[in-house]
């Protein structure tokens, strides 16, 4: 009976010492496990917050972006006149362009050998005036584009006309032809007499000194077909009669 006491006793004394830390043990697992959900929490919050200053800092790097390519296109920005001066020579050079190819068609359609040279002298000449332009081109630190020139392109339409409603070997034919000629000269003549003043206006004095040489070669070769015209073509041209 004592001995089955004692151990009564004892397992009671060591029960009752778990049971007494048993509260402690719960208090601090809570404890640890309040503390791994703030950890998590601050980790989720440091984040987060580590993605809002990433995204603000792409946020404001676009910004920055956006101004320095709005500050970089201002930069490049050109005056109006010098954009429209720029858009006025494309559209030279395509017309240029476009007359190396339809002379050549106005040689072999014309009647006399004089007005043959004329056109062929003409063709060599627009060939010029084309690297001519080219080389304004680079003093200007511009790209050699060809511009769409309607004008240019309705004379020359307007010169196959005249090829087809006129009898061939005619003379009346090389009357139209000088005329039509004349007509793209005096579209010459305006548009590089304007530019070779827009040039000086713009400070472009290289420019302006390639333009006017072109001036100047263009009012020479419509006074020539007027001479060619002249002399007689015109006179012959009157005494033909329909067939």
């Amino acid at each position: 009976m004592a001995a089955a006491a004692v151990q009564e006793d004892k397992f009671i004394k060591e029960e009752g010492a778990a049971w007494l830390l048993l509260p402690l043990f719960l208090l601090e697992k809570n404890q640890s496990i309040i503390m791994a959900k703030a950890i998590g929490k601050g980790t989720a919050t440091s984040g987060k917050s580590r993605g809002s200053r990433a995204t603000g800092s792409e946020a404001s790097g676009d910004t920055q972006h956006s101004e320095m390519s709005q500050s970089s296109g201002n930069e490049q920005g050109q005056k109006p006149l010098e954009q429209f001066f720029l858009e006025a020579l494309k559209d030279m050079y395509g017309a240029e362009k476009a007359l190396t190819e339809a002379l050549p068609r106005m040689q072999e359609a014309a009647t006399t050998p004089e007005l043959q040279e004329a056109f062929e002298d003409h063709t060599l000449l627009t060939q010029k005036h084309v690297l001519r332009l080219e080389k304004v081109f680079k003093l200007m630190g511009q790209q050699a584009e060809e511009g769409p020139c309607e004008a240019m392109h309705a004379l020359i339409q307007e010169g196959e006309r005249m090829m087809q409603t006129t009898p061939e070997g005619s003379m009346t034919r090389d009357a139209a032809l000088i005329i039509g000629a004349q007509k793209i000269e005096h579209l010459e003549i305006a548009a590089y007499g304007g530019l070779a003043q827009l040039a000086i206006t713009l400070g472009e004095d290289d420019v302006a000194d390639i333009l006017e040489r072109t001036l100047n070669e263009e009012e020479e070769t419509d006074i020539n077909l007027t001479d060619i015209a002249e002399s007689h073509i015109n006179f012959e041209a009157e005494e033909e009669t329909a067939e």
